[in-house]
């Protein structure tokens, strides 16, 4: 699991609820904080570890069975699929603009293991019942997530800050504040 906002914490509760061992990779101990607390049995601090899926291939005994990357930058990508084990799956839900405009995949590596590629913007409808009875029977907790509050006044600079002063779980703005 690499990059742990929003998205990537939702991906590390529902994975580990579903009996998955969790990895998470991030630069932000606040986020890896988080994604522990919420079921990641791994983290590796991307700001110190200069080979991220070196560090998930240790951990993980060759390998990842799966690979979700939330981020979307060409390094996490790569990274994240270079951390697969033969056949493993990888599913891109980030995506940030690249300075090329496109995020290179390690392709060499996804024929040479045969790996599997996958995109995503979100679950299919069908699945939300499922997913609503894991948040009302309490496995799932999304309100754990929400972790600042700030006035819509206050928006603007959060905007702009973002990519400089990243925080940690998801961020709720509250206009009537």
């Amino acid at each position: 699991m690499h990059g742990c906002g929003g998205v990537g914490l939702s991906a590390v509760m529902i994975a580990a609820a579903a009996g998955a061992r969790v990895i998470a990779v991030d630069i932000s101990p606040q986020a890896l904080a988080l994604a522990r607390k919420f079921g990641a049995a791994e983290c590796v601090d991307g700001a110190s570890t200069p080979d991220t899926a070196g560090a998930v291939r240790e951990l993980t005994g060759g390998g990842a069975h799966l690979s979700l990357d939330a981020l979307g930058s060409p390094a996490t990508c790569a990274a994240s699929v270079n951390g697969l084990r033969r056949r493993g799956r990888h599913l891109q839900v980030g995506l940030l603009p690249s300075p090329s405009g496109t995020t290179p995949v390690p392709m060499a590596r996804a024929i040479a293991l045969e790996l599997e590629l996958l995109g995503s913007h979100g679950m299919a409808a069908h699945t939300y019942p499922p997913m609503l009875e894991l948040v009302r029977s309490g496995v799932l907790r999304p309100d754990l997530l929400a972790t600042t509050t700030i006035t819509l006044a206050e928006t603007p600079t959060a905007l702009a800050t973002m990519d400089t002063a990243p925080g940690a779980g998801v961020t709720v703005i509250e206009p009537w504040r």
